[in-house]
């Protein structure tokens, strides 16, 4: 698997990713999807600073989150509720022997789109099967790709301000379109510091997602819009088979 970007794995960005991204109220809309479900354990796969771990073990759901990025781990098991949720470093295929018959995986923001590798797609799809139940759902979000988000996401340098007090500023930068891959570079400008973060997505097509899943043993349930990017993205809620 391709190790986790700087924006999550160096300790100084993990730390101000929530400051940066701190409207999740899409996070609620999947909290009521899967009471909706009618779900109760639950593994998060890219499950990042534990945003919605947490907030679904507050709600007394059996949660497991997994990530590769161990400054993002460190960062969600200081939240309130994190002492209830199990948290394993690693990518999916790093549940095996930990996990087994859940109700539902979920991968939330870009973390579908970080696998870029046929590959490591395919064993991300083969990891979660192996841990979910019989029925057992995968809902996962992904960026239609003719909808062309990347063209919005070069910004100039923006100041900021940091939790501690420190200014500086922020810019994004796309620096390869290669469909379908996408590549841009995040950089924060501090005071005698800079800290640079590169990131690469793949937009996969409806029905090469559709087939994927298939063949990774899932079906296709609905397709319905993400929470906070309604007309942009898919958000796929597939059952094993």
């Amino acid at each position: 698997m391709r190790p986790p970007d700087a924006g999550f794995a160096d300790p100084r960005l993990a730390v101000l990713y929530d400051h940066f991204d701190d409207d999740r109220s899409d996070l609620d809309v999947y909290a009521a999807m899967f009471d909706e479900l009618d779900v109760h354990k639950i593994v998060d796969v890219g499950c990042g600073t534990g945003c919605l771990a947490v907030l679904l073990a507050e709600r007394g759901l059996e949660v497991t989150g997994v990530d590769p990025a161990v400054a993002s781990l460190d960062v969600a098991r200081g939240k309130p509720y994190a002492d209830r949720v199990t948290w394993v470093k690693g990518d999916a295929t790093a549940l095996a022997g930990r996990v087994s018959d859940a109700d539902l995986a979920v991968m939330t923001g870009n973390v579908a789109q970080v696998f870029v590798d046929d590959a490591d797609w395919a064993a991300t799809l083969g990891a979660i099967h192996e841990v979910l139940r019989d029925g057992g759902w995968l809902v996962f979000e992904t960026r239609r790709p003719e909808m062309r988000a990347w063209e919005t996401w070069t910004t100039p340098p923006t100041e900021v301000v940091l939790p501690d007090g420190r200014r500086g500023t922020d810019s994004m930068t796309v620096t390869e379109i290669q469909l379908p891959l996408v590549t841009f570079e995040s950089t924060l400008e501090l005071a005698g510091e800079t800290l640079k973060s590169v990131s690469t997505l793949r937009f996969r097509e409806y029905d090469e997602i559709v087939a994927d899943l298939e063949q990774h043993g899932f079906e296709v349930a609905e397709v319905r819009d993400a929470p906070d990017r309604p007309g942009r993205e898919w958000v796929f809620l597939a059952r094993r088979r």
